[in-house]
């Protein structure tokens, strides 16, 4: 591995799982933080940042709000720059994130985690409007995630194809594995890409994702992890049963 000046952590799957805090985290950030600047990036698009910034303090995480980086604000402020209308299919928090750039014909139509807005008329909307000549913006558009029950569910990948496929439209990921959104994190700590390491649990948008856009890697084995997983061809530079594991890692 190359010297490491920063890192990123992917979120759920990585720091908790559902609403259990994988034993020990909160410390280890805690001794990492004091050597190197780092950024929590998510692809969480069900919930608000404050939401998120929230859980992670409720389970003892010391994380200021500059330090989060999300899926939903880097599309807000893309949606921003450009001036643009959208009609969201997300859940109703994520929705009241874009509340003032609603337009029933609008210039993009964006999806994230919808969770049970994922239904017949929310996505027919969403044709419509791509049918009418909008744009098709994924947010985040990972396949599944390990859910509250320990078990894998449905993320917001399988919809963003549905849409693909009826509009003859192809998404533009804003999201994690998007190049640009890594650059953006590791912009913001003043650093060049190769010395930020990410650790994150999903072997494609995390890690995959991170090294084509010359980041380093360490996936850890928590999360939505699979054994199979290692059979993709994917080589991180570090393999952790756990994030906690990082700082023998560094700090040795």
């Amino acid at each position: 591995m190359k010297p490491i000046k920063g890192l990123l952590f992917d979120i759920g799957g990585v720091l908790y799982v559902g609403n259990k805090v994988i034993n020990g985290a909160p410390r280890s950030i805690k001794m990492l933080h004091q050597h190197f600047p780092m950024r929590f990036v998510t692809n969480t698009t069900r919930t608000l940042p404050g939401t998120i910034i929230g859980k992670l303090r409720t389970f003892g995480f010391d994380i200021h709000d500059e330090e989060l980086f999300t899926a939903l604000d880097v599309t807000r402020n893309f949606l921003l720059s450009q001036h643009a209308t959208v009609l969201p299919v997300m859940t109703d928090e994520a929705e009241s994130y874009f509340k003032e750039l609603f337009s029933e014909r609008p210039d993009y139509v964006v999806v994230g985690d919808a969770h049970t807005n994922f239904d017949y008329p929310h996505l027919n909307r969403a044709f419509r409007a791509l049918m009418d000549g909008a744009s098709l913006i994924a947010a985040a558009r990972n396949k599944y995630f390990k859910d509250e029950d320990g078990k894998l569910s449905l993320d917001a990948g399988g919809f963003i194809g549905a849409l693909e496929y009826a509009s003859g439209k192809k998404a533009r990921t804003i999201g994690k594995p998007s190049q640009t959104f890594f650059h953006l994190a590791v912009a913001s700590m003043g650093l060049q890409a190769h010395e930020v390491l990410i650790v994150g649990d999903d072997i494609e948008s995390d890690i995959k994702g991170a090294q084509d856009a010359g980041l380093q890697a360490a996936l850890v084995k928590t999360g939505k992890f699979q054994a199979s997983d290692l059979e993709k061809g994917i080589r991180p530079e570090l393999i952790l049963d756990d994030m906690t594991q990082l700082v023998d890692y560094l700090l040795k």
